[in-house]
């Protein structure tokens, strides 16, 4: 009896000790979560895990001497947290005081990014060394600041084809932000930093890290979390940048221009110049509104890529693609002499002027090409079907994308006879509008880039080479990137290229020829000039577009001046001086 007595006091001893911890436990954590609950929140809080971005080292941009066109330097840029703003108007305050950003800017990109709380926000960026020394003595004061060194693009040229860099937008950002981006990088904005973005960019590496409230990293989580960046790769472009300077200076300072020199046998762009240029390094800062709206308004256009973003009627240069049309369809026989050229030519009651008013007298093909007789083509127009004009001018690759390696490339343009009745109405004289399109006048619209491959097309015996600023990568696993350029095939026959290629040597080498100003005798020039009528102008646009050869065709030349006047006397002696240019670098 006395044992189960003993027993059951033990027991009600033994629960009286588990009711009692249990009390106690109740105690503490009314203790913890009721008396000292806003305490310890404000420690977890601050005891929290940082996951630490780090960006990776953009490729670098060089031409194709390995000579610099794109770098990256150093700069020191001021950022905040945004869950360590104590007082954010007096951080605005202070903020506005040091550098050139407003107040009214300072509290907007805090509330843009008041939900990323331990996230660094870039807030100014290319500080100043003197501002950084100076700024740097209050900081204590203002804890949510710090400053904070990357890498930023220095452009050594004043260029289109490089492109810039600018902040992400919210539409990039919602587009690439499953590739790991953040809303404080910077992408590429068009140009070569655009369409080759993924390529120069490389891939961002992190790192993890747990600290307590005084920021003090307590060395957990420290196995297997880091990932090391990756660089981009380097690019070498096909540029030849002592040649596009040599070639810049013979321009007039106040040209509109565009200039491409390109290497006919594989399609690489030695020389690609739109002028006026800009300077790609303005949008690496925060450029003003007033900035802005003087680039934009700016009649000169400089934002403008004349070489892939205008697209102009071609004017004479435009007639040899005619004229293989004609001799492909066998409409003309190669020695036959159409109508008389007495300075103009009657279609209908319409009397159509030849740019010579004392006129040409009857001409073949070839003399017609030479001595650029708007008359004979005039004629010749009415032998043509305008469907198969602009067919065939599209399978010469003239009116479309040359699928250049920079985007955002513009089309050019051939109507259709359906396009005509469609704006003009169903009794709308095709004939009429033929005449016009023969001397490449009219609705047609072309890019100088184009015009550029299809004489390049002309001289390699009708192979056409997709062009492209890329020569090579350089970096880790580079040749998984390689990518080969597209190649196609003009339709012109053996004959009509032969007889092609005669009228325009005739074009630089007689006298009679309108090119002659570009004849140099240091190489062998072929070429046409042609001056396009400016409907928004009263003087024409310039146009030379042809090709040189030494043992063999090298280098395709377009030289276009917007509303300089005429090609022979403006374009052509500027591409006799591209060829001595070229002679003196690569045949000395």
């Amino acid at each position: 009896m006395s044992e189960t007595t003993n027993s059951k006091s033990m027991s009600r001893i033994f629960h009286l000790g588990i009711v009692l911890s249990f009390l106690m436990l109740l105690l503490m954590l009314a203790r913890l979560q009721i008396l000292q609950g806003d305490t310890y929140a404000q420690i977890a809080e601050n005891n929290y895990v940082r996951l630490i971005r780090v960006p990776a080292t953009r490729g670098e941009i060089f031409d194709r001497d390995y000579q610099p066109l794109a770098l990256n330097k150093p700069s020191i840029n001021l950022v905040f947290v945004p869950g360590k703003i104590r007082n954010k108007e007096e951080l605005a305050e202070f903020v506005s005081s040091q550098f050139d950003i407003t107040r009214e800017d300072v509290l907007e990109i805090i509330y843009n990014n008041r939900f990323r709380s331990y996230h660094e926000i870039r807030l100014v960026k290319d500080v100043e060394y003197d501002d950084f020394i100076s700024t740097s003595e209050y900081l204590n004061y203002y804890p949510s600041l710090s400053f904070r060194t990357e890498n930023s693009r220095n452009y050594l040229m004043e260029n289109h084809f490089t492109g810039y860099m600018g902040k992400i937008g919210e539409k990039e950002y919602k587009a690439l932000q499953d590739q790991d981006y953040s809303m404080e990088d910077y992408v590429g904005k068009n140009g070569i930093e655009k369409s080759y973005e993924s390529i120069l960019r490389g891939s961002p590496g992190y790192r993890v890290l747990q600290v307590d409230a005084r920021g003090r990293n307590l060395h957990f989580l420290t196995h297997n979390l880091e990932k090391e960046p990756q660089p981009g790769l380097q690019m070498v472009l096909t540029i030849d940048s002592e040649l596009q300077k040599s070639i810049q200076d013979l321009l007039p300072s106040d040209a509109r221009a565009a200039v491409v020199v390109m290497d006919v046998n594989n399609g690489d762009i030695l020389s690609y110049i739109s002028t006026p240029e800009y300077d790609p390094n303005i949008f690496m800062s925060r450029i003003s509104a007033e900035e802005w709206d003087a680039l934009v308004n700016d009649p000169a256009r400089p934002l403008m890529d004349r070489i892939i973003h205008g697209t102009y009627p071609p004017g004479s240069v435009y007639k040899p693609l005619v004229a293989s049309l004609a001799l492909e369809r066998e409409l003309i026989e190669p020695d036959e002499k159409l109508a008389f050229c007495d300075g103009g030519y009657w279609v209908g009651n319409r009397y159509y002027r030849c740019w010579n008013s004392w006129g040409h007298g009857k001409l073949n093909v070839v003399d017609a090409i030479a001595q650029s007789c708007d008359v004979y083509f005039y004629d010749l127009s009415d032998r043509l079907d305008l469907d198969d004009l602009r067919n065939f001018t599209m399978q010469n690759h003239l009116v479309g994308r040359t699928g250049i390696d920079i985007g955002q490339e513009r089309s050019g343009f051939f109507p259709s006879e359906q396009w005509y009745v469609d704006h003009y109405g169903k009794y709308v004289s095709i004939k009429g509008m033929k005449v016009n399109l023969s001397i490449g006048q009219g609705e047609i619209l072309c890019s100088p880039l184009e015009m550029c491959c299809y004489y390049a097309a002309l001289a390699t015996d009708g192979i056409w080479r997709q062009p492209h600023l890329l020569k090579k990568l350089i970096g880790e696993n580079a040749e998984r990137f390689s990518q080969p350029w597209e190649e196609k095939t003009i339709p012109l026959s053996a004959d009509t290229k032969s007889i092609i290629r005669r009228a325009l040597y005739k074009v630089v080498n007689t006298p009679a020829g309108t090119g002659k100003t570009a004849n140099h005798p240091i190489a062998e020039i072929y070429g046409k000039t042609g001056s396009a009528e400016n409907h928004q102008g009263k003087t024409t646009h310039a146009w030379y577009a042809g090709w040189a050869e030494w043992d063999k065709p090298e280098i395709a030349i377009v030289v276009f001046m917007e509303n300089a006047g005429h090609g022979g006397s403006v374009a052509a002696p500027i591409a006799g001086q591209i060829v001595r240019l070229y002679h003196e670098k690569y045949h000395q």
